[in-house]
């Protein structure tokens, strides 16, 4: 006798930690965020790019903030060729390979925006997530900072597009040739791999300011810090004076750009590379100021350096300044959505030769999280049309009437789930957020006519009204000739939108 085999179990339906499903309300939100912030790179003269989600792990480089997890903080894999494949991190990385490789085709400058998901080997967390859609926008071969501080007016246009009001949102700009300077004064410069390794965790360090504040900054300065989790992440293991110096250029901002730069000349001492990081700093500000973009928009700000260890120069932070509850009540300022910078090595690494390189990246996810967390997303995108499917023997004529619909540019659906109750159907309207079905049953097909039932009408008048006598004197459903339905729905729609743009909805 044969024993009985187990049966395999059933695998969990649930996504990868740190990953999550978009619904239609999410999906629909982002794809409408996105078209409006791609307007605007266009309108600048930007052009559309679409590359790989796979690269050379060689052409990613070792260029993330979490550089203490296998692999640089990247998805990694190794083909049949043997050779390693990564999931791109960020947009920029493939953006270098892409100028490298078509660089004799491509005019200089050259002007992209690319927008996609992107992949990160990460520890998640509440609001942390591995994948995740970004926006950039880049241009190459521009050395003047003139690019610079276009990118940032762009950037401003672009936030307020997808629906960010002006005075919820300040772009901080900074210059990691000042703060180079002021690692020269504190005795960090020299390309040994131990220097190399301390100026690292110090960028990594200050560029979590506003997370971990001064005392944990100071902490990852030193010999380390220990997180809530227990994990320890090694610190640069500076002397007090070192610290010190780090710490007073973070907190050198002052009441107007000309002071700042003014501190920061203090700082960097007779640093030539520092000096020329404040220079170009004020050259960002004249620019912007010409261009009307104030102080209330855009102001210097030493506390903004970017993890990312590809930046050589001007680096922008986009950051929301109203303020959400988070998870326990408390209200707090959401904090950035956006950020780049200038990157004049990253394409040098596939040429050999210097090519300067800007750009910002819009985090849309978060970007999309805090709109929503400030109650500026609006109203739901409504669902289509639902044209209910009574009579299996007559699906033709049905998906006919919803094909005259599609025509005429509504949005529409024939019910096409089991069974012909119109109880069921009707329901399954109202969870597809319709605002309308249209009704053929034999008998209005054998009088040429449609039942045109206003859903979002009858949501309304059911909270409102008490009696019958009400009902029958606002009904929510009308009898219309086939010939009118187009128009009957289009009615419905049109009022519906009304509502909601009247509501406040963008």
């Amino acid at each position: 006798m044969t024993a009985s085999r187990k049966p395999a179990p059933r695998p969990k339906a649930q996504a990868p930690r740190g990953l999550r499903d978009s619904f239609g309300p999410l999906a629909s939100a982002r794809r409408a965020m996105l078209g409006r912030i791609a307007e605007v790179y266009h309108r600048y003269g930007f052009d559309p790019l679409e590359t790989p989600a796979f690269e050379f792990v060689e052409s990613l480089g070792k260029f993330l903030p979490d550089v203490d997890r296998p692999e640089g903080g990247v998805f990694a894999f190794r083909d049949e060729d043997e050779q390693w494949l990564a999931l791109r991190y960020d947009m920029t990385a493939p953006l270098a390979r892409v100028a490298a490789q078509h660089r004799l085709e491509l005019p200089t400058p050259y002007r992209r925006y690319a927008m996609g998901p992107v992949w990160r080997n990460e520890k998640p967390g509440p609001g942390r997530f591995r994948e995740f859609w970004q926006c950039d926008a880049d241009t190459v071969g521009a050395p003047s900072v003139a690019a610079d501080a276009e990118i940032c007016a762009m950037l401003a246009d672009a936030l307020e597009a997808a629906g960010v009001s002006r005075g919820d949102y300040v772009i901080r700009v900074n210059n990691r040739k000042v703060l180079s300077g002021v690692m020269e004064a504190a005795g960090l410069a020299g390309e040994d791999a131990a220097q190399e390794n301390r100026r690292g965790i110090t960028l990594r360090a200050v560029d979590k300011m506003d997370r971990l504040g001064e005392e944990g900054v100071r902490a990852l300065l030193g010999e380390g810090r220990k997180d809530e989790s227990g994990d320890f992440t090694p610190g640069a293991k500076l002397a007090r004076e070192q610290a010190d110096l780090i710490l007073g250029f973070v907190s050198a901002e002052r009441d107007s750009g000309a002071a700042t730069c003014g501190r920061l000349r203090e700082l960097v001492g007779g640093s030539e590379t520092g000096l020329e990081g404040v220079q170009e700093l004020e050259t960002i500000a004249e620019i912007l100021d010409k261009l009307g973009y104030g102080p209330e928009r855009l102001k210097i700000d030493p506390s903004v350096v970017r993890g990312l260890g590809y930046y050589t120069g001007p680096v922008y932070e986009a950051e929301l300044t109203f303020e959400i509850r988070d998870e326990k009540g408390a209200l707090r300022r959401f904090g950035s959505v956006a950020g780049g910078g200038r990157y004049d090595d990253l394409v040098m690494r596939f040429t050999g030769q210097k090519t300067p390189a800007t750009g910002a990246s819009i985090g849309v996810d978060r970007l999309l999280a805090a709109l929503e967390a400030k109650g500026a997303l609006g109203a739901e995108t409504i669902g289509p049309v639902v044209v209910l499917n009574l009579d299996p023997a007559h699906v033709a004529e049905t998906m006919a009437l919803c094909g005259e619909l599609r025509a005429a540019g509504i949005r529409a659906e024939t019910f096409l789930g089991s069974g012909t109750n119109m109880g069921k159907q009707l329901k399954y309207a109202d969870k597809r957020a319709a605002p309308a079905a249209v009704i053929v049953g034999s008998d209005e097909r054998a009088r040429g006519v449609a039942q045109i039932k206003d859903l979002a009408l009858g949501t309304q008048l059911a909270a409102q009204i008490a009696s019958n006598d009400e009902w029958k004197a606002q009904p929510a459903q009308r009898e219309v000739p086939f010939g009118e339905v187009v128009a009957a729905v289009r009615e419905i729609i049109a009022r519906v939108n009304g509502a909601r743009v009247q509501g406040g909805a963008r």
